[in-house]
């Protein structure tokens, strides 16, 4: 994707969280020749996310960073918690739904997907389970199930699911988009 056309896909992901909109699928079909699907909305307002976001859970800090990749198709989720490896989620639309691979710095990954989206107006992605590579035993530890919500433009909640030899559990979340300070001239 050249730089015009992702600064047009930065803009409309910005128009989307901002509640601006992009109008209804029949004013979108009009304007590019088709309707877009709602799941390919709802991953345009996923795009948002690019850049920067700062959070602790359990009092460790960590560092997201999102990087819209493979010409505007996937959204890379790059964690990075303090003194801990690095752990990438890839999301991506696959027709109706969404996907979200998780590389695990557990050495697995679990693949899972959201249910069929029928609607932009989604409150919070809540992805599922569909299978999981790279696991050395079926008991061990690994993710299940994650949830999305966008609280606002600057806000953003994770909840991780997971499953520890038969025992569940829960890891929550919270961020903050990091912003660009601004220095002044002398």
């Amino acid at each position: 994707m050249n730089t015009s056309a992702k600064t047009v896909v930065g803009m409309l992901a910005a128009f989307v969280v901002a509640g601006v909109g992009l109008g209804s699928s029949a004013e979108r079909a009009a304007t590019t020749g088709r309707a877009m699907a709602a799941s390919e909305a709802v991953f345009a307002r996923l795009g948002s996310l690019v850049g920067e976001w700062e959070g602790t859970q359990q009092g460790v800090v960590v560092t997201l960073t999102y990087t819209l990749t493979a010409d505007g198709s996937a959204l890379m989720e790059e964690m990075r918690p303090a003194s801990a490896p690095v752990m990438i989620t890839m999301y991506s639309v696959d027709g109706d739904r969404l996907l979200a691979t998780h590389y695990c710095s557990a050495g697995n990954q679990p693949q899972m997907a959201t249910a069929a989206i029928a609607s932009e107006d989604t409150g919070a992605l809540e992805f599922s389970l569909l299978r999981v590579t790279g696991m050395k035993t079926p008991g061990d530890w690994h993710n299940t199930s994650l949830v999305v919500r966008l609280e606002d433009a600057d806000h953003l909640t994770q909840r991780w699911s997971y499953l520890d030899h038969g025992k569940t559990g829960t890891n929550v979340f919270r961020y903050t988009r990091k912003h660009l300070s601004r220095r002044r001239l002398p």
